[in-house]
């Protein structure tokens, strides 16, 4: 198996223009050269932030290899390759495998409440489909809309010698909290619980906000501290306010990373009245 995923790496938006209609293929290269220029250790590929689920299983081929691309082995490059089926996870998982990527992440397919039976049958095709690449499981209930059962990953372990690990976003820290099995690298999602989860063993952080703040989520992966994740989590909570994944694009064209605030309908960019506070907001920050 090749070398897991390590410290921190950004849940990287995915460059598009045409009104989110296709991919911004001249981007990809400015926004993984922030990353590294910013010390992350690594990057996720088409996961929540990056719109991964709205993209056809053609655009998420061609974006995960632009992304390795460009991080040109700079950078540890994880796919995330959830889908609504289970047919194209595992096309995309082989795939990411194939093209070279460092890790497969998988999100459980939304809208079906699935049963532990098939969450477990779901996640060893995929497990199955990338090995012997390391593979993680993401878990992220609010947006699935059901947990992955503990007894699942128990499971799993016994059949997928390739499960590395798993990125749990979920809060509070009793919910998290839960997925920190022993044997298994946890990346925590919440920027805010990275100095609690870094503390009971957790291997890192996968960070939707490092997207637009990689040096500042880098630094509270290194170092933590209660104070560090707080700030990290008061950041995040202003850029909720806001189309996340919008707000996230906006945020790194301030920092000139000339990436569009263009995404896939159904998600909705920035009103004027949303893109000026944003504004304002991230100048306040920068004049600190």
């Amino acid at each position: 198996m090749s070398e897991p995923l390590r410290g921190a790496l950004a849940a990287s938006v995915t460059p598009l223009r045409a009104a989110g209609g296709e991919l911004d293929e001249e981007a990809f290269p400015p926004l993984v050269d922030f990353f590294v220029a910013a010390g992350l250790e690594g990057i996720l590929g088409l996961g929540t932030a990056g719109e991964g689920i709205l993209l056809s299983e053609q655009e998420r081929r061609l974006a995960a290899d632009l992304f390795l691309q460009a991080a040109d082995n700079r950078l540890q490059v994880a796919v995330q390759c959830g889908a609504q089926t289970t047919a194209e996870t595992v096309a995309l998982a082989a795939h990411a495998a194939e093209v070279g990527a460092d890790a497969v992440v998988v999100i459980g397919p939304p809208y079906f409440p699935l049963d532990e039976r098939a969450q477990y049958s779901h996640f060893l095709a995929a497990a199955s489909a990338c090995a012997p690449l390391p593979f993680y499981v993401y878990e992220f209930a609010a947006t699935t809309g059901y947990a992955v059962a503990p007894g699942v990953l128990e499971q799993l372990r016994g059949a997928a010698p390739n499960l590395a690990g798993l990125k749990v976003s979920d809060t509070p820290w009793a919910s998290f909290e839960r997925y920190l099995l022993p044997g298994l690298d946890v990346f925590a999602g919440p920027e805010a619980l990275i100095h609690e989860a870094r503390g009971a063993g957790a291997a890192g952080a996968v960070s939707a906000l490092a997207s637009a703040f990689p040096a500042e989520v880098a630094a509270v992966v290194r170092e933590p501290s209660k104070e560090g994740a707080a700030r990290l989590g008061e950041l995040r909570a202003f850029v909720e306010r806001f189309p996340r994944q919008a707000a996230l694009k906006r945020l790194l064209a301030r920092q000139g990373v000339p990436v569009r605030e263009d995404v896939r309908a159904p998600l909705r960019g920035l009103t004027a009245e949303e893109r000026s506070e944003l504004d304002r907001w991230h100048d306040s920050l920068t004049a600190r």
